[in-house]
């Protein structure tokens, strides 16, 4: 029996199609790059890898089973539109890498005052009395200790960082010193010089930090988020870096995207703006965790990373 699969991506989606890997005669794949092309193939869809489909699609989907997620979050699909028959599955294992590198990288460009160093060079001023200071020793707390938190942990102490984290259940987690639950967070922002948020987007941790969560922070802490926008409350971290409550932010992902032009964040200079890049979509790392639930899916097998849509991840 032909499975009809549907490829949905504004960038890619003929690369994407192009690496899966299934059985002659087993499966049809349709390619899509906007909303309209995809509206001509998903009411046959049974599978749809996709990033971002338009939600209106799902009311003509009427023979969709399967969802896979191209990119690390999956907050996106779990939307009410999506019926409830339809698996949804993730790509873990692939962006840890990629992430835990944009940590360390940042948390470096911090202790080694590289920005203050290359400012000196444009004014050929020799600033040898501030010296840079050792990331060894540091204490980083990480939000959300799934497979990228975990990843971001690993690369964390091999560059001797003191790692905590913090988590719903506070199970035990190998190389992390301390695990606090969700209700101490403060606790753990509190002993923190780096705190990295990897936490998954639902109705519980969005906004999660807010203006009493940044007070709880050092003045002298970094805060970087690699997880979604909406964890924090842009207001009130405006202010924070405004008034120095803590040092800076390294941000990766916003509320809105692309960050507006005239968003207030663009301005200061504790501030680092980067354009959700740090967990990059490449087709030939993504695919093959598509393909091996693909070859599952039409041997009638249970998928592998399927989302608890309840949890929300």
């Amino acid at each position: 029996m032909m499975v009809d699969v549907l490829v949905y991506d504004v960038t890619d989606a003929a690369r994407y199609a192009e690496l899966i890997r299934a059985p002659r005669g087993r499966v049809d794949v349709r390619v899509a790059a906007t909303a309209e092309e995809a509206a001509k193939h998903i009411a046959t869809a049974e599978v749809l890898y996709a990033w971002k489909p338009p939600l209106e699609l799902y009311a003509r989907a009427e023979r969709l089973r399967w969802l896979h997620a191209m990119g690390a979050g999956v907050d996106w699909a779990l939307v009410p539109e999506l019926p409830k028959r339809v698996v949804v599955t993730r790509s873990p294992g692939v962006f840890g890498p990629w992430m835990a590198e944009y940590v360390i990288g940042w948390s470096l460009w911090v202790t080694q005052r590289m920005a203050q160093y290359r400012e000196a060079q444009t004014r050929r001023e020799w600033i040898q009395h501030h010296p840079p200071e050792r990331l060894a020793g540091k204490t980083m707390a990480i939000v959300g200790l799934g497979d990228i938190g975990r990843a971001v942990a690993r690369a964390a102490r091999q560059t001797g960082v003191r790692v905590i984290g913090v988590t719903r259940s506070a199970r035990p987690v190998s190389g992390v010193e301390r695990v606090y639950r969700s209700r101490d967070l403060s606790r753990a922002l509190a002993v923190a010089d780096f705190v990295v948020l990897v936490i998954p987007l639902n109705d519980t941790t969005r906004g999660l930090i807010g203006a009493a969560e940044l007070a709880a922070m050092r003045p002298t802490a970094w805060l970087i988020n690699i997880g979604r926008g909406a964890l924090i409350d842009e207001g009130a971290l405006v202010q924070a870096l405004q008034h120095r409550t803590i040092a800076g932010a390294v941000l990766d992902v916003f509320t809105t995207e692309p960050l507006p032009r005239d968003h207030p964040l663009w301005t200061l200079d504790n501030a680092v703006i980067t354009p959700h890049i740090s967990g990059p979509n490449l087709p030939e790392e993504i695919v093959p965790v598509f393909n091996d639930n693909l070859t599952r899916y039409l041997a009638r097998r249970p998928l592998r990373h399927v989302v608890d849509r309840r949890r929300g991840y």
